[in-house]
């Protein structure tokens, strides 16, 4: 399987490179979709040279990309404002891609692969074991609606200073609960980004500083005599890259199978 990763010189997206290129089921188009902001021509990936393809080029390489390494698969851990932009140059081009990037207008990048011949896979978690606990929690929203009905909650995330955006995680886990009956808005998630906070109040270990995902929600009953806690806590970007790869792999044969204008989950992927 050919991938192209988007994003490079981004953390996640040197990760994913560097699993790639270990990966004998595949190989890696060495272009990558960049910023704007990203002045290189190019960057070095174990040895690798990937060239930096900056968004005023992208319509004009797309052909010299597509003659070298036809049928393609693209990944997108790039940056919450391009999400849209980027999700319509796959569709219009017809590229099938996985995208964990968060951010952006969801329902309308839903809608961009539905209404096109494309097909994706789209989460905003990609960690294997974090999409099972947010299954989990649907099937408890779908099973027993109001469960927690009375119940305030907390919730407080912690992502490396990079990070733009609330956590797309938080938000969905913020969705099942809404549903379960709790009274609480994304808006009201606690984000933390400090280093300095993360290390001496979270109690992050330093290594982990630059990439990592503290999460916990805290759930207290009306009368406050029934408390419930739910953590999970992330250091580095490994869990990502084995659930970005099994995405690969399920989407490869979902292509194989002629599927076009559909949108997968990891829900998918896991169940797949």
């Amino acid at each position: 399987m050919k991938i192209m990763i988007n994003g490079l010189p981004g953390n996640v997206a040197i990760m994913l490179t560097r699993h790639i290129l270990a990966d004998e089921r595949f190989e890696l188009v060495p272009y990558s979709l960049t910023g704007p902001e990203i002045t290189a021509a190019e960057h070095s990936v174990e040895g690798v040279t990937v060239a930096l393809v900056r968004p005023e080029d992208r319509e004009g390489r797309l052909a010299e990309i597509k003659s070298a390494h036809a049928d393609f698969i693209s990944v997108d851990f790039t940056h919450p404002s391009a999400v849209n932009e980027n999700a319509a140059f796959y569709c219009t081009h017809g590229l099938p891609f996985v995208m964990g990037t968060t951010g952006g207008d969801r329902q309308a990048l839903v809608r961009t692969v539905e209404n096109s011949d494309n097909l994706a896979v789209i989460a905003p978690n990609m960690a294997k074991q974090i999409v099972g606990f947010q299954a989990m929690l649907e099937f408890a929203a779908e099973n027993f609606p109001a469960l927690f009905s009375g119940y305030t909650m907390r919730v407080r995330e912690s992502h490396q200073q990079g990070k733009a955006d609330t956590s797309g995680t938080a938000k969905a886990v913020v969705k099942s609960f809404n549903d379960l009956g709790v009274d609480f808005t994304a808006d009201q998630i606690e984000m933390e980004r400090d280093p300095e906070s993360q290390e001496k109040q979270w109690g992050i270990p330093p290594a982990y500083l630059g990439g990592h995902g503290w999460h916990t929600y805290t759930l207290l009953s009306e009368d406050e005599t029934v408390r419930f806690e739910f953590t999970h806590n992330i250091n580095g970007r490994e869990v990502y890259a084995c659930g970005t790869l099994d995405a690969l792999v399920f989407l490869g044969g979902q292509i194989k199978e002629g599927v076009t204008g559909k949108v997968y989950s990891m829900i998918d992927v896991l169940k797949g």
